[in-house]
């Protein structure tokens, strides 16, 4: 009772700044305010011009932070003195960030516990701004989140806590996003809590005590030449190109001249005569490209110029003489 007392005390006098941006963010926000804990302020990315009609729209957690009365700032630049004023006007005993801007160290350091991270991967793996995807594109059986201290360097501070989560065979990236925003944002929650209650110990990242560089995968930005599926690779890589790409921004190849983007497929590993990159279809269920030892079954794709659909859809509406 008395344990219970002195948690309840910490989640009403620990001042808690979140930054955050994107609907990954909001899950860890929504958690850390179930729980009770005291957030004097949400940081999030300036109203940004979208659409066909390029209306002003607000980040996912802006309209959270607003839905719950949240106090906000949307500063353009990080280092600007006015926002700095503001911050430390705000006193703040820690700042959490997840899926934001990379932070000044004036930002990050500021307050007394420090600023915390979630981060997409078992650190020190996969760190980058597309550790999602890339788990996926490479094939991995597991990945997981991570909780730790912002340092210097980027996803290199010391780690506080992590969680494994499997993937599976045909899971795309946007399934592991929503599956992993959920258990990151209670992990995040455990962190908190730990922290409030001294009880959790930082331990350095493996690469900073000498872990070999060459064992370390990273998850860079993805760029569109990232995105583009290179035929002559196996039936294994181009699936988990096309799942690790899927929703967005979508792995693509050309067909009849235009984009053809694929957001789910399955694979046969068998011996074909069929050069890589071409297709056969029997113009009803069934589209599939060659791969150097199989085919790829295009499953669910979207035509530069038309709405995303099943291949079925596709096959019964479109026009052009295809091969059989």
């Amino acid at each position: 009772m008395e344990e219970q007392q002195t948690t309840n005390n910490k989640q009403q006098t620990l001042r808690i700044i979140f930054m955050g941006t994107p609907d990954f963010a909001v899950a860890s926000l929504d958690a850390l305010v179930n729980a009770g804990w005291n957030i004097i302020a949400v940081i999030t990315a300036p109203d940004k011009p979208a659409g066909r009609g390029m209306k002003m729209t607000e980040s996912a957690v802006k309209k959270y932070a607003v839905e719950k009365g949240l106090k906000i700032l949307q500063p353009e630049k990080l280092k600007n003195p006015a926002f700095i004023e503001d911050l430390k006007s705000l006193k703040a005993d820690l700042q959490i960030v997840v899926a934001f801007r990379m932070l000044p160290e004036m930002v990050w350091n500021m307050p007394p516990m420090g600023t915390i991270n979630l981060h997409g991967s078992l650190l020190p793996q996969y760190r980058g701004a597309a550790p999602i995807n890339w788990a996926i594109i490479n094939g991995e059986k597991e990945t997981g989140v991570t909780t730790f201290k912002l340092k210097h360097e980027i996803d290199t501070g010391d780690i506080l806590l992590s969680e494994r989560i499997s993937i599976g065979e045909n899971e795309t990236a946007g399934q592991l996003h929503d599956k992993m925003k959920i258990i990151g944002a209670n992990l995040l929650v455990k962190t908190v809590k730990g922290l409030a209650a001294g009880s959790l110990r930082e331990t350095p990242q493996p690469s900073v005590i000498g872990h070999p560089s060459s064992d370390l995968k990273h998850a860079p930005k993805i760029f569109t030449e990232t995105c583009k599926i290179d035929w002559n690779k196996s039936v294994d890589e181009i699936h988990n190109l096309i799942r690790g790409l899927s929703p967005f921004p979508g792995a693509f190849t050309y067909f009849d001249g235009k984009m053809l983007k694929i957001f789910r497929s399955e694979k046969e590993e068998t011996p074909t005569t069929v050069l890589p990159g071409n297709f056969e279809t029997d113009k009803r269920t069934c589209l599939r490209f060659a791969a150097h030892n199989g085919y790829t079954y295009l499953k669910e794709i979207q035509l530069e110029g038309k709405k995303k659909m099943g291949i079925e859809d596709f096959l019964r509406g479109y026009r052009l003489a295809l091969k059989s």
